[in-house]
């Protein structure tokens, strides 16, 4: 088993037990020597995680109003589950580490079983294993100190912050704030040939400095310390500042135009506020600010950081990689030397002593460092949870597994599975190891796993749930099926026409003959209250449905937009609205249309669908991103026969015929997620037929991928 370090959600370290984290492709496993504690970033997350809820409210102000907004528009209990998701999960801490690498996954270039790698990013988090994706690692020579590469994410920090400041050799950069980064970035500028100027409140790191890395240090208490900054650069001041220190005053970005040179740079590194004075210094001196983004070039772009799509060499000189390799050539080269900065190395099993430390300053610290012990057996991918121990479930019980236990599932499903004695969680698995722990604690699944090979090939489960992105629901859909269990699965069905084949293969030919398990696909809207008020006034006649969406933007770069990975938002969404329509009408699908609004990214994700179906119904899906948000998502409105029925975002449903209808209201908007789950596990229990027939699933499946071909070729494409 790995042992990782994680934060409660009372702010507290503790060491878990944890799965060994799947080697993706892309990814190396890394088996670490060291970890590095960020005494800063780590420590104030630590910090607002002990404070009150009306200090985290303080400190956090545009999340508590995303709350505010969640309780208006879907009520108390599920603002209660999201909020309760989000504190009740474990954090894994960390973000910079070395060890050797035990496995690496499909396409990755330049590392073998056996190397030593440093790593940076929040998966090289401080635990015994971490899976890391290569553009976050790089490969370091054997024979160096080990010690000083677990400083590698710093290092690539220290390194952005020198480059932004684009000094040539001979000239003068002034420092503020000199602890670990700073110290670090003294270093770096000098092994450039740049004279430096260390400034610090702290006489000790001022001291520090002077005796190792600047050529000038000052206490910024000294009440001449600006004129003598000022004396040490000829009259002149620096050529550049760079800012690494943490604080709420605007002291040091004042101070730093102080000093400044005209036309001088400064760049600010450390968390502080930037909303300096513009007179005397910035004004008069023209000066440059400039913010430096973490490691470098690459620093939060997906395609980069998570799929390993470099940047090209000639026109992107510094990634982050790059930034990470050149430090760690620093390193073995011992142009700089870290050996000072070190002063704790702790076992992992001290490692809440070490936050307590950082937290409480009981001793002077700058370098901490977690040491890891290479003698422990950490192969095991699965981890035994006692919650449950001494539970059975019944010859006849539903026995479940989660492949994918993310906010979706931690809001709607695994709260409203029932509470009986033959429903029982037996296994669950999520992206992190730390994710799968925090969720088997929560909800109390018997084990937890990193591998979902274990959830769908066990002989404990007849039940599996998937809720995992979309990019995988076939696979795990299809592997699931082949092994004779019931499975339910959060939209979409599959993203892929083959996979939609071996699905349809596998329902009308269920391995082993007799019928098929049961399938289940996550349109938890058929099953609101409110449309069972619309569904029974209406006939087995033609209609024509409209269904409004004013689905709000997503980014570009959100995983849902990504076509390979989410699948686009007809796919990831729009399905629902499908489905709905479908199921009102009571017909399959037999064409489709989509248009959608030409915008810059080119997401389509402004678009509008249209649907015939076989006995003559119309229905459009008018899917919009670009609406305000004051205006409610959803609204449908039903015409047929004389009949019109209006359901305004599932909190008031109306039905007219001969005269105006009298609306139906409910006090919090029901989707039916509650009753979707629940009538899925009493099938399971109880047997009978799906509640949805998989004919509609496939059509809806159908409709998404015909609607995509159609946006390409601007015509009414057939489903079959």
């Amino acid at each position: 088993m790995n042992q990782v370090t994680q934060k409660l959600k009372d702010g507290q370290i503790n060491i878990t037990e944890v799965p060994l984290p799947a080697c993706g492709p892309g990814d190396i496993l890394v088996w670490n020597a060291y970890s590095c504690i960020s005494a800063g970033t780590e420590s104030g997350t630590v910090s607002a995680a002990r404070k009150s809820v009306l200090g985290k409210i303080k400190e956090r102000p545009q999340q508590a109003r995303q709350v505010w907004e969640k309780l208006l528009s879907q009520g108390p209990a599920q603002t209660y589950r999201a909020v309760m998701k989000k504190l009740d999960a474990h954090s894994p801490l960390g973000y910079s580490c070395v060890g050797r690498v035990i496995a690496v996954g499909e396409d990755v270039r330049g590392f073998a079983a056996g190397d030593y790698a440093a790593c940076g990013g929040k998966s090289a988090s401080h635990a015994e294993v971490v899976a890391v994706p290569q553009n976050l690692a790089v490969k370091i020579d054997p024979g160096v100190d080990l010690k000083q590469a677990a400083y590698n994410t710093i290092g690539a920090i220290t390194m952005q912050g020198v480059r932004q400041a684009d000094l040539r050799l001979g000239e003068i950069c002034a420092v503020i704030g000199l602890g670990l980064l700073g110290q670090l970035t003294c270093q770096l500028l000098r092994a450039a040939g740049v004279r430096v100027v260390g400034i610090d409140v702290s006489p000790k790191a001022v001291q520090t400095a002077a005796e190792r890395c600047a050529d000038f240090a000052i206490t910024r208490g000294d009440p001449a310390a600006e004129q003598r900054v000022l004396e040490f650069t000829g009259g002149m001041g620096c050529d550049a500042i760079i800012i690494t220190a943490a604080t709420h005053a605007l002291d040091p970005i004042n101070f730093a135009g102080a000093i400044a040179r005209k036309k001088g740079t400064i760049v600010v590194v450390g968390d502080v506020p930037t909303g300096f004075d513009r007179e005397p210094h910035y004004y008069n001196k023209e000066l440059q600010v400039k913010m430096s983004c973490s490691y470098g070039p690459g620093r939060y772009d997906p395609e980069y950081e998570d799929k390993g799509v470099d940047y090209p060499y000639g026109y992107v000189r510094w990634t982050e990689r790059r930034n990470m390799a050149a430090f760690q050539e620093l390193v073995r080269s011992k142009r700089v030397d870290l050996s000072y900065l070190t002063t704790h190395v702790l076992p992992l099993a001290d490692a809440a002593k070490a936050y307590e430390m950082i937290l409480t300053r009981s001793e002077p610290f700058l370098g901490v460092l977690i040491e890891y012990d290479a003698g422990r057996d950490i192969t095991a991918k699965r981890v035994q949870i006692p919650a449950r121990a001494g539970k059975t479930a019944p010859a006849g019980g539903v026995r479940i597994g989660f492949i994918g236990a993310g906010s979706y599932a931690q809001g709607h499903l695994l709260p409203n599975l029932p509470k009986d004695p033959d429903v029982v969680l037996k296994g669950v698995v999520t992206a992190t190891p730390t994710g799968t722990r925090s969720a088997a604690d929560r909800f109390g699944f018997e084990f937890c796993t990193s591998d979902p090979a274990e959830i769908i090939g066990s002989k404990e489960i007849n039940t599996v749930f998937i809720a995992t992105r979309h990019d995988s629901h076939g696979q795990y859909v299809a592997a699931a099926l082949a092994a004779g269990k019931h499975v339910f699965v959060e939209k979409p069905l599959c993203l892929k026409e083959e996979e939609l084949t071996e699905i349809t293969r596998l329902m009308e030919n269920p391995p082993g003959g007799g019928p098929p398990p049961l399938l289940m696909v996550g349109f938890n809207r058929r099953f609101a209250p409110l449309t069972g008020v619309i569904r029974k006034v209406l006939r087995p006649d033609p209609m024509a449905v409209i269904y409004r969406v004013n689905a709000g933007a997503v980014k570009a770069d959100d995983w849902s937009q990504d076509p390979v990975v989410g699948g686009g938002r007809i796919h990831g969404e729009a399905c629902h609205f499908i489905d709905y329509i479908t199921f009102l009408t009571g017909s399959l699908p037999v064409s489709v249309f989509a248009t959608a609004m030409r915008e810059p990214a080119g997401l389509n994700d402004t678009v509008t669908l249209s649907i015939h179906y076989a006995n003559g119904s119309i229905g459009t899906v008018h899917y919009f991103a670009n609406g305000a948000k004051t205006v409610a998502k959803e609204y449908v409105e039903v015409y047929q026969s004389g009949i019109t029925a209006i359901l305004d975002d599932y909190r008031v449903a109306t039905v007219s015929a001969k005269g105006p209808g009298k609306p139906e209201k409910l006090w919090t908007q029901d989707k039916g997620q509650g009753s979707e789950v629940a009538q899925f596990i009493a099938t399971v229990r109880q047997g009978g037929a799906p509640l949805i027939p998989y004919a509609q699933l496939r059509s809806t499946a159908l409709v998404c991928l015909r609607a995509m071909e159609s946006l390409k070729t601007g015509t009414v494409m057939a489903l079959d």
